[in-house]
């Protein structure tokens, strides 16, 4: 186990995604600090309402963005390997703790399951017309690297960095796309049909 310091957030961070953070609070402007000085990572665990989550992942910052003159920092983090938080500890103005590794399981998905993920990924990106990149082949852990270019709810990506089988985080993905991608087409055939027929109202009716 080791000693790390956490930043506790409203986001999941996944294993490859890259987010953008503006980094204010004084306790947290010295953890960066700290962490581009050594060119270690830091632990981002989700936080909410309910608390700290002990499943987290740790933060390479990729890029400094802006550096502001009161000493705010805008950085870009990538997501690496996850953790267990194991305890929390003191002594520092940012929170820190004591983490293991998690590592999956020998369970790899079935070659259909990547192929079917893949064209859901693509069909999802011509859908929306959103400027994503493809991930390359081949892919280590498929699951994380398409989920880690959509924009999922908290909940959703916590239960997918939680999960420590491959072929079952994989499964669980392709059944969040396949909803995602009805919803989108749903969303789709209410608009033209509106163009067609009239304004859809807020009460939902139709005003031609």
């Amino acid at each position: 186990m080791e000693e790390i310091g956490l930043f506790p957030l409203g986001l999941v961070l996944l294993p490859t995604e890259q987010v953008p953070l503006h980094i204010f609070e004084p306790r947290y402007r010295e953890l960066i600090t700290e962490c581009l000085d050594a060119g270690e990572p830091f632990g981002l665990v989700y936080a909410d309402d309910d608390g700290l989550r002990r499943t987290g992942t740790l933060a390479n910052v990729v890029e400094v963005t802006e550096r502001f003159e009161d000493g705010r920092l805008n950085i870009v983090v990538e997501g690496g390997d996850r953790f267990r938080l194991v305890e929390l500890t003191d002594g520092r103005s940012f929170h820190t703790g004591t983490i293991e590794p998690i590592e999956d399981l020998d369970d790899p998905p079935a070659t259909a399951d990547v192929e079917r993920g893949l064209g859901l990924f693509t069909k999802l990106v011509e859908l929306t017309g959103a400027d994503v990149e493809v991930p390359g082949d081949p892919l280590e852990q498929p699951s994380f690297a398409l989920a880690s270019r959509f924009e999922l709810a908290p909940e959703l990506k916590l239960e997918l960095l939680e999960e420590t089988s491959e072929r079952i985080r994989l499964t669980r993905l392709c059944e969040i796309l396949e909803t995602v991608a009805a919803a989108v087409e749903r969303q789709r055939e209410i608009a033209e049909r509106a163009q067609r027929n009239g304004r859809v109202t807020p009460s939902g009716g139709t005003s031609g």
